[in-house]
Order: C-alpha cells, then structure tokens, then sequence
C-alpha cells in the first residue's frame, strides 16, 4: 500500500476560519481511505505537534500532499513555521543533509542535498482571486501560473529536499464564490484530479 501523509496548512486569522481546506483535506481522506489502496497520516498544523513526529511523517510517506490557503500571495504564518522548523529539524534525519555543494566546487550542485528522493507531492491552494486573474492579459497577475508565480519558492522547497512534484489542484473564488453549487463543482473536479494523479503512483 502506498503510504500518504496529508497536511492541512490552513489556520484561524481575521474573517477565515480555515473551513475550506478543512473540507478539501476530508475530500482527499475520503477519497483514499474509500479506495482502500493508501495508508494515510495526517497533520493539521492548527494543533500540538511534535517535530520529530513530523519529520518521521514525511520520511514515511510516499507522497505528501499539502493543503493551504494563500495569504496575501504567500502561504499563511503558521504554516510557514511549520515547514521551517520541521525541515530544519529534518536535517540529516532524512529531509536534507546539506545544500548539495561542496566547499571544492561550491558554485555548482545547489540544491541536491535532499533526503527525500523517491517521494512525491502534490499541493493544492486557496485563493480569492478568480482563474481568469491569472490568464487573461492584463489581468492581476500577468498571465503566470499559480506555480510558477506565488507558488514557485514552494516547488523548489520541495525540490530541495528531493521530491518530485505531481500536478496540483488550485480553487479559485471561494470566498465571493464559494456558494452550494459551487463547492459541489470543487468536489467534483478535485476528486477526478485525484483519480487521474493517484491512479499513475
């Protein structure tokens, strides 16, 4: 069975109350323990949590899959300091064992010191901001991609440590857009993403 470990990096702050990745990370619980394929743990960073808990959890697992809203263009606080301090106390306990250089040659090799070799991940995001903010000229943000703008820091963080990315699943509008019908049509295409990306694992 391949073993996930899920994340939600969402918290309380100002209006959000952090409902809506709550019920994306329930919909990908469901999703896989219904499938009866994966072993699954789980984190929400909103509770106690021990660091060399966490750093087990990623060594452990097959794919992480993370869940975040964004925060003005960026992941939220919290969430940010829980992957500084439990990388950082990854560190030669399976995350990472150095940037990847040597002091002979050290303009070279940045970055290939990951521990994480062999496992994969997949994010998905939150945002106000509507899809066409992103592809349509003139728009908000330029015609970049969620990954390749706001969300690139966070690929090569992960990159670093040495996993590979699947294709992630970002919601757009889901506050001025987030009626009845509207979080059914989430639902619906987020699980059919899920059954395209974990059907190839």
């Amino acid at each position: 069975m391949k073993k996930i470990f899920i994340i939600n990096g969402s918290q309380n702050f100002a209006h959000s109350g952090g409902k809506f990745n709550e019920t994306v990370t329930n919909w990908t619980i469901e999703y896989l323990t219904n499938s009866k394929q994966f072993e699954i743990k789980t984190t929400d960073i909103k509770q106690d949590f021990d660091l060399d808990e966490e750093v087990e959890k990623f060594v452990w697992a097959d794919v992480i899959v993370y869940h975040t809203p964004v925060w003005w263009f960026q992941l939220p606080n919290q969430f940010k300091k829980y992957i500084d301090d439990v990388f950082t106390a990854g560190h030669n306990k399976g995350i990472y064992r150095s940037d990847g250089r040597s002091r002979t040659n050290p303009d070279i090799n940045y970055g290939t010191g990951g521990q994480l070799h062999g496992r994969k991940y997949m994010l998905t995001t939150s945002w106000n901001a509507p899809a066409t903010a992103f592809t349509l000229p003139g728009e908000f943000f330029e015609e970049t991609s969620v990954d390749d703008g706001a969300m690139f820091g966070f690929h090569k963080m992960n990159k670093f440590t040495g996993m590979e990315k699947l294709d992630g699943f970002h919601f757009h509008d889901v506050e001025k857009g987030a009626t009845a019908e509207n979080i059914d049509i989430f639902k619906k295409n987020y699980t059919k993403h899920l059954e395209q990306t974990f059907k190839t694992l």
